[in-house]
Parts: structure tokens; C-alpha cells; sequence
């Protein structure tokens, strides 16, 4: 049995309703099995993710349910409708990215109240996937709370090839606390005891066909490891790697020119060369962009005009075992003095 709802989730300054389509699948009678609340696009120029729910829409009415799956393809309609990431200083001044807010507050800013309107129906859940995207330049993986078994779970069923685990509270590093990451969906659940994952599909924008398959081949196989759904469980087999800490950062501002042989996947050491930053009016080179951490290339940043403290690179670092940060050998691109040619 599928029921959508139409939700209120906050009101404008004009007395427009800020309003989201929340559908439930059920079977028939009682559900006897656990409740998985997935949403969407909770960044409006985070798309893929509400076709992911499209499709999914399909072949949950004609499925078997023993449980029940809560889906919300467009989490935030202020940030969708403005394909942007976050609202306008207008819309919130205070909270203008709807994932730092969570679990919200009815009475609120904005983004609180929105926030607050949806985890009715995710604080009832036995587990929550929030669908994000990153850039086309990204390996697909999935991010769990580190040392968050039931989490890992969660993510080793959606099934993709790399999961992050996130350190969190007190066992993450001083930019957790200064970016606000308390304040995610994921690690509000988690902290009310609610196993969560946000798996990042790649491709902002674009309806991109391999993150989509990927996302709805995910969601199935989450259905089926919780009993919603009959049917084997697909093993995972992949790879485990922290999260955010090998971020390779813009020390100033300029154009980013990568190195040609920079690959995604790609192990990397510490003193590995990656890139330039130069100054694009004196051509100067600002910064020799490295590695300062061993692990895996799992994100490049190829919009190439960057702010300072801008993410160049994305390492992932190994969580157990792995390559070494003190290996000492030839660096994987080769010689780290290739001048820049532009």
C-alpha cells in the first residue's frame, strides 16, 4: 500500500507554506517488520538521489512489504527550486545549510523548523539513509559514524565499493566541531540510537545514470538486509577509509590547475605533488599542492577557480591498516618538480 502526504514543513515571510511530498510504503495489514526513513536532495542541486526514489517509488507498490519504507524526495524545496546547495541569506540568515540544524527545533529558524517538521517521521525509524551527491569528479561511497557497528551495517548494505567511517563528538578533529557536523542528519540519528548513513552518488545537477542504478540497487538490497523486502542480501566487498581528515586544501586563492595523471582511486603518500595553484593575472605559481597524509584519492576538485580553505583534493585515509603514511618510496606520480605548463 503506497500513501503520499503532502507536508507543511515551514512557512515564509509572505505566509507561503514551505511544503514536501512524504510517501509511505506499507503492506496491507499491520506492518510486523522495521521502518527505514530515506530521503532526498536535502541539497536542492543534489538530484540524483530524488530519482533514486522515483524509481525506487516503482517497485515498492509492487513489492511485498513486511515493513515500511517513509521516502522524501525533496527534503528541501528552498535550496531545490534555487539549484544551490544552501538558501540566501534572506531565507536564513542563521542556519542557510538545512544539514547542520538536526534534529531541528519547531521553533526555530528556517531550516530548524523544516528539519524538525521531517525527523517526526525519521526519529520513528529503525534506520535512515540521507541520499546526497558530490561532484562528478568523486568516487560514489558511503559515509557511517565510525565505531557505529549497526551503521557499518547499514553502509556494507547499500553496497558500495568505499565507505568512510566519520569520526564524531569528541573522537573528531577540532574542524568537525568548527564546520558544524554535529548538526547532520546522520550523526543526529546516530546519536538517538538509530543506525545512519549518507551515501554521496556522485554527479551534482546532472541525472547521471550509474549514480542512480547505484543509488536504487543500494536502497533494494537496505530493504532486504532489515526484512523489508524478501530476497538475499548481496555481500559487500569493498573498502573501509576515513573520512575528511586527508583533505587537501587551497592555501590561497587562485585557478587550481591538477596534475594531467591525477586519478580518482589513486593511493597517494605524504609528499605526493597533486597539483598548482597559481595566480591567474602574474602567473605566478602560490602554492605546490601535496599530499600530507597517506590513503586514496576520492575527490578533485576541477572547477578550477578556488577560495582559500577550498577542498582540492579528497584523501581518504586507510581505518585500519593500509597503505603507509611513513612508506618512503617513489612518489606514485613520479617527480613531484614537473613544472606547471598551461
Amino acid at each position: 500500500m503506497h500513501t503520499a502526504e503532502t507536508v507543511t514543513l515551514a512557512r515564509l515571510p509572505s505566509g507561503v507554506p514551505v511544503q514536501t511530498t512524504v510517501h509511505i510504503y506499507e503492506p496491507d495489514d499491520e506492518p510486523d517488520g522495521p521502518t527505514l526513513y530515506v530521503q532526498a536532495a536535502q541539497h536542492g542541486r543534489e538530484i540524483n538521489g530524488t530519482e533514486v526514489l522515483r524509481r525506487l517509488h516503482g517497485r515498492l507498490e509492487r513489492a511485498e512489504l513486511t515493513g515500511r519504507v517513509v521516502a522524501v524526495p525533496v527534503a528541501d524545496p528552498l535550496t531545490f527550486d534555487r539549484v544551490s546547495y544552501v538558501t540566501p541569506e534572506a531565507i536564513d540568515s542563521v542556519n542557510s545549510n538545512m544539514n547542520r540544524v538536526w534534529p531541528g527545533d519547531a521553533d526555530g529558524s528556517l531550516h530548524e523548523r523544516m528539519a524538525a517538521s521531517l525527523w517526526e517521521y525519521a526519529s520513528d525509524a529503525d534506520a535512515i539513509v540521507d541520499l546526497h551527491t558530490g561532484s562528478p569528479d568523486m568516487l560514489t561511497h558511503t559515509v557511517y559514524r565510525k565505531n557505529d557497528d549497526a551503521s557499518r551495517d547499514l553502509a556494507e548494505a547499500f553496497g558500495v565499493s568505499l565507505l568512510l567511517a566519520e569520526a564524531a563528538g569528541e573522537d573528531a578533529e577540532e574542524e568537525w566541531t568548527k564546520r558544524n557536523f554535529g548538526g547532520k542528519l546522520r550523526v543526529a540519528a546516530t546519536e538517538a540510537d538509530i543506525p545512519s548513513i549518507t551515501p554521496e552518488l556522485a554527479h551534482n545537477k546532472q541525472l547521471v545514470e550509474s549514480a542512480i542504478v547505484a543509488g536504487v540497487d543500494g536502497l533494494l538490497n537496505v530493504c532486504r538486509s532489515l526484512g523489508i523486502l524478501p530476497g538475499a542480501v548481496e555481500s559487500w566487498d569493498g573498502q573501509t577509509y576515513r573520512n575528511h581528515l586527508g583533505r587537501v586544501t587551497a592555501d590561497t586563492s587562485g585557478l587550481f590547475v591538477a596534475r594531467e595523471d591525477l586519478e580518482l582511486g589513486q593511493e597517494v603518500r605524504p609528499g605526493d605533488h597533486l597539483g598548482w595553484v597559481y595566480d591567474p593575472t602574474k602567473y605566478t605559481v602560490l602554492q605546490e599542492v601535496e599530499v600530507e597524509r597517506a590513503g586514496i584519492i576520492y575527490s578533485i576538485a576541477r572547477e578550477a577557480t578556488v577560495t582559500a580553505g577550498k577542498t582540492l583534493v579528497g584523501v581518504a585515509l586507510p581505518l585500519d591498516g593500509g597503505v603507509d603514511d611513513e612508506l618512503d618510496t617513489d612518489d606514485v606520480f613520479g617527480d613531484a618538480d614537473d613544472e606547471l605548463d598551461i
